[in-house]
């Protein structure tokens, strides 16, 4: 098997903690509560040369955006077929979840572009995320795959893998 090289990222400053309700098939879903959610990215070379080094600090940075975008909010996923937008503004959103009618402050919601609030949706949202923003970072350095785990809770978590 050829060599690899992965580098990890994972710092308490690069938490967020968030609300959500996961929704269930059934129509059903979980009270509204809340996680100290903790991001670890691995990137995977298949070698790592002096002239494909990537700084840890331009990585870190993206990662930080998306805590602060996400840290004390409420993450909502729009593509869920339980959701649906009442009333839209600046001052406040208004929407259902599952039959429930929520209005919430519009400056503490996130919509992600998502099905669910899950771990696994999550760590696909903060992947699409990253690769935005690093997508030039990425490809100088000659990155084979790129990892995001998110935690919810020591020891349980999900992860979603690209390769390139």
């Amino acid at each position: 098997m050829p060599e690899q090289y992965e580098v990890r990222i994972r710092k308490e400053a690069l938490k967020f903690a968030a609300s959500h309700m996961t929704v269930f098939p059934d129509g059903t879903k979980e009270a509204l509560h809340g996680h100290q959610y903790q991001p670890t990215l691995a990137l995977c070379f298949p070698e790592l040369g002096f002239e494909s080094m990537i700084p840890f600090s331009m990585i870190k940075q993206s990662m930080k955006k998306i805590a602060k975008l996400w840290d004390e909010k409420v993450l909502i996923a729009t593509e869920n077929p339980f959701f649906e937008i009442q009333k839209s503004g600046h001052e406040e959103i208004e929407f259902k979840l599952c039959g429930r009618r929520y209005v919430l402050p519009a400056d503490e919601v996130v919509l992600l572009k998502v099905d669910n609030i899950t771990c696994e949706r999550l760590a696909r949202a903060y992947f699409e995320f990253l690769l935005s923003d690093l997508e030039p970072v990425i490809k100088k350095g000659s990155v084979s795959s790129m990892s995001v785990y998110i935690e919810e809770s020591p020891g349980q978590g999900a992860a979603y893998t690209y390769a390139f």
